[in-house]
C-alpha cells in the first residue's frame, strides 16, 4: 500500500527541477515502487489530472474543507481514489451537502501538504512540468522499454495510464495487447500551422492537398453491421449523429476512418463551427434536431481496412485506399501536386465555398496517432489560435452583468502552464456572453478588483491580424486585433496552441 505522501513528494521534486531528465528519473522511480493497481491512480496525479475527470467541486468548497490537517501521512492512494469515485458518483437532491461531507472526511485525513496538493489537483492548477512526453519517457524508463514502443501503445490505448500498468507488470509482451482494433478509438493525428501554401510546398515538395473543413473531427469504426462514431477526445457520440451511421451502414467492409462532420446550409456553404457543435451537445430530440440541422460527413483518412492497420502506410497510399473503399460523395476533395499555381487555385476554391483553407500532407507520411506531426500542415486564410481563457472582466454599458473581456493564454510546452497573450471582448454575441458568464462563474478560483480568474479549462478559437512584441504580458508577445471566432468544446486545454507556435508566427512576420 503506497501513501499519497510519496506521490506528493515526487510531485514537488518534479516541479522544483527544470531538468527534463531529472523529472523523468523522479517519476520513473516513483512508478517502480507502486503496486500495479496504484499505477493508474498515481500516473494521472503526476500529470496534474484525475482519472475520474472533473469533479463538481468549487474552489470555495475546497477551501472550506482545508484547515484541520493530519499530523502525519496516513492516506493511501487507493483511499484517495475511492473518495474521488464517491464524489463523482454523488448526484441528485442533497448532493452538494453529501459531497462536502465526503470532502471534509478526506481532507481531515490529509496533512497540510497533502491538502494543498489535493486542492490544486482538483481545480486543475497542479503544474509540475510533467507533460505527456515526459510521462511517456518516464514509463519507458520505469519499465526498461524503448520509448517509441510505449508511445505507440499509448496511442492505441487512448491514454498512458493503462499502458504504464501493463508495461510495469508484464514488460514488452504486455504491450502487444495495445494495437489498432475495431471499436477501440485511437488518438487522432494533429497538424502544424504553415504560413502559406508556398511555405508548405517548399517544406513538403509534391503534397496531398485537402479542404480544411471547420467541422467536428470524428473517427468512425465499422465492424460488420455495427458503426460507432467517436469525437477527437474519444467520446462515443454514435447516437447523436445518425447521418454518419447511415452514410456507412450499407458498406460491406470493416473500416476505421478519420473525418469531419459538418452542418451545411442549403447552398452547400458551412454553418459556423458553433452551429455544427449543437448536434454534439444534445442527447435528446436527435431526430428533431437532425431535421432542423442535418450533418454532412467528409472522410479524409483510412486507418484500418479489412483486418489490416494502415497507420504505417504513406498518406498517398491511404488516400488511394480511402477512395477505393468509400463513395466519392463522402470523401474530402483533394489534389496531389507540387505546382504552386494549381495549389493556390485549389485553396481559392475551398475558400470561395466558405471553408477554412487547406491541409497539405507529405505523401510518404505515416499516420502519427496522438502526435502533431510535421507531415501534416494546415494553411488558413487568416491567423487563428486555440487559446485557453484564464480570466474575464465584467462588462460595462449594455454588457453590464456579464463577464466580457477575456484574458487569453497559450500553453508553455516546457512547464504546462498557460501564459497570457492578451485580451479581447470582440466577436461575442449576447448568447455567448450569457453562456460564458455562467461557465466562468462555475470555474471561478479567485477574484480581484479587475477580473474573475477561472480554472484553465475552456478553449476558445481566436482570430487575429498579427503578433507583436510586448512587455505588458509575461510571454513577451501580444495578439493584435484579436477577436473570438468561437469556443471549442471538442478540445482539451492540453491541446491548446503553444507559446512556440505563437513565437513562430511572430518570427515569420519579421522575415
Amino acid at each position: 500500500m503506497t501513501l499519497l505522501a510519496e506521490v506528493v513528494r515526487t510531485s514537488a521534486a518534479v516541479a522544483a527541477t527544470p531538468s527534463r531528465l531529472a523529472k523523468i528519473k523522479l517519476i520513473a522511480d516513483c512508478l517502480r515502487a507502486l503496486e500495479p493497481a496504484e499505477v493508474e491512480i498515481a500516473l494521472p496525479y503526476l500529470s496534474g489530472e484525475l482519472r475520474q475527470g472533473k469533479l463538481a467541486l468549487g474552489y470555495a468548497s475546497l477551501q472550506s474543507a482545508t484547515g484541520n490537517a493530519a499530523a502525519a501521512p496516513v492516506l493511501s492512494l487507493s483511499e484517495v481514489d475511492e473518495a474521488f469515485e464517491d464524489l463523482k458518483s454523488v448526484k441528485g437532491k442533497g448532493a452538494a451537502a453529501a459531497r462536502q461531507a465526503r470532502l471534509q472526511t478526506l481532507f481531515g485525513k490529509a496533512t497540510a501538504q497533502e491538502q494543498d496538493f489535493l486542492v490544486r489537483l482538483i481545480v486543475g492548477e497542479l503544474r509540475q512540468g510533467a507533460l505527456e512526453g515526459v510521462m511517456l519517457e518516464a514509463v519507458a524508463a520505469a519499465a526498461a522499454l524503448p520509448g517509441l514502443e510505449v508511445r505507440r501503445a499509448a496511442t492505441f490505448a487512448g491514454g498512458i495510464a493503462p499502458v504504464a500498468r501493463a508495461a510495469l507488470a508484464g514488460g514488452r509482451e504486455a504491450l502487444a495487447q495495445f494495437s489498432v482494433q475495431l471499436l477501440q478509438p485511437v488518438l487522432p493525428m494533429l497538424a502544424q500551422p504553415a504560413e502559406d501554401l508556398s511555405a508548405a510546398l517548399a517544406q513538403l515538395g509534391e503534397a496531398l492537398l485537402e479542404w480544411k473543413l471547420d467541422g467536428a473531427r470524428i473517427q468512425v469504426h465499422k465492424s460488420g453491421n455495427e458503426v460507432r462514431v467517436y469525437t477527437r477526445n474519444l467520446n462515443d457520440v454514435t447516437a447523436r449523429v445518425p447521418e454518419v451511421v447511415s452514410a456507412l451502414q450499407a458498406l460491406d467492409e470493416n473500416l476505421i476512418l478519420d473525418g469531419e462532420a459538418i452542418a451545411l446550409r442549403g447552398d452547400g456553404r458551412p454553418h459556423p463551427f458553433q452551429v455544427t457543435m449543437r448536434r454534439f451537445g444534445r442527447r435528446l430530440e436527435v431526430e428533431a434536431l437532425r431535421a432542423e440541422l442535418p450533418l454532412s460527413v467528409f472522410f479524409f483518412d483510412c486507418l484500418f481496412r479489412e483486418g489490416e492497420s494502415l497507420l504505417d502506410r504513406g498518406a498517398r497510399e491511404r488516400h488511394d485506399i480511402l477512395r477505393q473503399a468509400l463513395p466519392a460523395a463522402i470523401v474530402a476533395p483533394s489534389l496531389i501536386t507540387a505546382d504552386l499555381g494549381a495549389a493556390e487555385a485549389f485553396q481559392k476554391d475551398a475558400l470561395s465555398r466558405g471553408h477554412e483553407g487547406v491541409m497539405a500532407k507529405a505523401l510518404g507520411a505515416p499516420y502519427e496517432s496522438g502526435r502533431r506531426g510535421a507531415g501534416w500542415l494546415k494553411i488558413k486564410a487568416a491567423h487563428t489560435l486555440d487559446l485557453v481563457v484564464l480570466a474575464a472582466e465584467w462588462g460595462s454599458g449594455r454588457r453590464r452583468g456579464w463577464l466580457s473581456n477575456l484574458h487569453l493564454g497559450a500553453r508553455d510546452p516546457r512547464t504546462g502552464a498557460f501564459v497570457m497573450l492578451g485580451k479581447t471582448f470582440k466577436g461575442l454575441t449576447d448568447e455567448t456572453l450569457e453562456w460564458q458568464t455562467r461557465e466562468f462563474l462555475a470555474r471561478e478560483i479567485r477574484r480581484d478588483e479587475l477580473a474573475v480568474h477561472v480554472r484553465p479549462e475552456l478553449v476558445v478559437e481566436i482570430a487575429f491580424n498579427d503578433v507583436q512584441e510586448s512587455s505588458q504580458y509575461p510571454g513577451g508577445m501580444a495578439l493584435r486585433f484579436a477577436r473570438v471566432k468561437g469556443y471549442r468544446p471538442d478540445k482539451r486545454p492540453d491541446e491548446a496552441d503553444t507559446l512556440d507556435t505563437v513565437r513562430a508566427i511572430y518570427e515569420q512576420s519579421l522575415s
